[in-house]
């Protein structure tokens, strides 16, 4: 049960009604299928509600966690303290012919689609990417050698106690697999997307040759988060010789593709895809990663770099 009082429940309740929801399991919420329960979970309907949970939040001193389309993250199988937002609605819409704004709520593939429809190109590539527009800006979500945050020019942002502000793209700290929402805790609540005319019939091609690749070099029928470890980066990172530089190749060259702790696989299909088995569990999970990072640390020297995102406690 939770450690906050019902005081704070009933705060939730004036302003989101029966939508409030206690010791919710998150499992079922996230592409990796386990982990525990959270304290309170809200589903928000629109960027203003976001803001009104966190601001309910902050005033209360319940910390928050956002929990887009629930791919890339790890929850821990205690679950995971205070209140769950999880943005559900928004719109996509047509600023001019060359911009596009998406609330943080939209899938990526949404996107696509709609991107395509409208004669917009720039996102297709995208096509099969799991989860939101929210988690994909705060990851930095890469396809192909492309950053999604390249796309970016400008981004609406929540900080923790619900201050909003506008930010141009240049601003959001944009690294491999990294915004500076990591490190500022803000939670995107829209942004804006470079596009410029395009066929749809081209821009379909692009974007089912995107989904057949991922089709042919992922384990998209096994629950999994995605990538888990960040590849490898020039001028930081010293890797050995006839060997990519990619995280997947490390493990691959190690030795580790099939290799199993609990319900937890590494991918038979991709290194840098652990599969949940059916019976997996997140510490089962968490100990297969630790097994690879010090795997590939003993034998090549380089220090794999998670890109999951761990919720919750773990020991």
């Amino acid at each position: 049960m939770s450690e906050f009082s019902d005081e704070f429940g009933e705060m939730l309740r004036a302003a989101f009604g029966d939508r409030v929801q206690r010791d919710v399991p998150l499992g079922p919420l996230t592409t990796f299928r386990v982990g525990g329960p959270a304290d309170w979970l809200i589903e928000t309907r629109s960027s203003d509600e976001i803001v009104t949970a966190l601001t309910l939040a902050h005033r209360a001193q319940v910390p928050v966690t956002v929990l887009g389309g629930g791919s890339n993250v790890l929850v821990s199988d205690s679950g995971v303290r205070g209140l769950v937002v999880r943005p559900r609605a928004g719109e996509i819409r047509r600023i001019d012919d060359r911009h596009v704004r998406a609330d943080a709520a939209i899938s990526i593939n949404g996107l696509v689609r709609w991107t395509i429809s409208h004669c917009c190109a720039g996102l297709e590539a995208w096509a099969g990417t799991p989860g939101t527009v929210g988690g994909g800006i705060f990851g930095n979500a890469h396809f192909g050698g492309r950053l999604i945050g390249d796309l970016v020019t400008e981004a609406r942002l929540a900080a923790r106690d619900g201050t909003m502000s506008d930010v141009p793209g240049a601003s959001m700290a944009f690294g491999d697999d990294h915004s500076r929402l990591q490190r500022t805790g803000e939670v995107l609540l829209a942004a804006v997307f470079a596009v410029s005319p395009g066929d749809p019939a081209a821009l379909r091609t692009t974007a089912r040759e995107s989904l057949a690749y991922r089709k042919r070099t992922q384990p998209l029928e096994t629950p999994s988060a995605g990538c888990v470890f960040r590849n490898p980066e020039r001028g930081r990172d010293i890797m050995p010789d006839g060997i990519a530089w990619s995280a997947g190749a490390l493990v691959d060259s190690a030795g580790l593709k099939g290799t199993t702790i609990g319900g937890a696989r590494v991918s038979p299909i991709h290194g840098n895809f652990i599969v949940n088995q059916g019976r997996a569990t997140a510490d089962d999970i968490r100990r297969l990663i630790d097994h690879c990072r010090v795997a590939v640390r003993d034998r090549y020297g380089v220090e794999l770099r998670e890109e999951i995102v761990y919720l919750g406690k773990f020991d």
